[in-house]
């Protein structure tokens, strides 16, 4: 038998879950339901937030929207909106991910890594953007303006310092 809490009073509840009454005429549409052999609080607000707590700290909230926020034990924070995921870890990473799967990292030192089907891309503070094609192909491109070009099997293709040519020497994924 589990016990649910009304006021400051602990009440015994049939076994399985245990519901909170309202304790103000303004509260009439908070629900709270412990469930006793999960150790898990779900609690609803009178505007359709929805929070469950659960014994390890994590909690999810969901919202009316369609929306979900969950907060892990660690301090890590995922939020799932319209179909995108975003991610934010205790060191200030952040990871987008998107519908279509594209996955964008954001490092709190100021790099950025972006993940396609057809690339993956980091950038770093300096300017420097080095790409790795679908194919294997690698791609680095200098602040200074320099283009380094790799083929598949990473033996240098093209070497060039200043302006990058219109047309790449590496057929990328098509």
């Amino acid at each position: 038998m589990g016990l649910a809490v009304w006021g400051l009073w602990l009440l015994p509840t049939w076994p399985r879950a245990a519901c909170c009454r309202p304790h103000s005429a303004e509260s009439k549409k908070l629900q709270v339901y412990y469930y006793a052999e999960a150790q898990t609080t779900h609690t609803t607000y009178p505007g359709g937030v929805e929070v469950v707590q659960f014994p390890n700290k994590q909690t999810e909230k969901f919202h009316p929207d369609g929306s979900k926020e969950t907060v892990f034990p660690d301090g890590t924070v995922m939020q799932l909106k319209g179909g995108r995921e975003e991610t934010v870890f205790p060191d200030g990473t952040v990871v987008i991910v998107k519908r279509n799967g594209d996955k964008t990292i954001l490092f709190s030192n100021g790099q950025k890594e972006i993940h396609t089907a057809q690339f993956k891309r980091r950038e770093f503070p300096d300017g420097t953007i080095k790409t790795v094609y679908c194919n294997g192909c690698q791609e680095t491109k200098y602040a200074s303006g320099r283009l380094k070009v790799k083929d598949e099997t990473g033996s240098i293709i093209l070497d060039q310092k200043g302006s990058i040519p219109q047309t790449r020497p590496c057929s990328h994924c098509s």
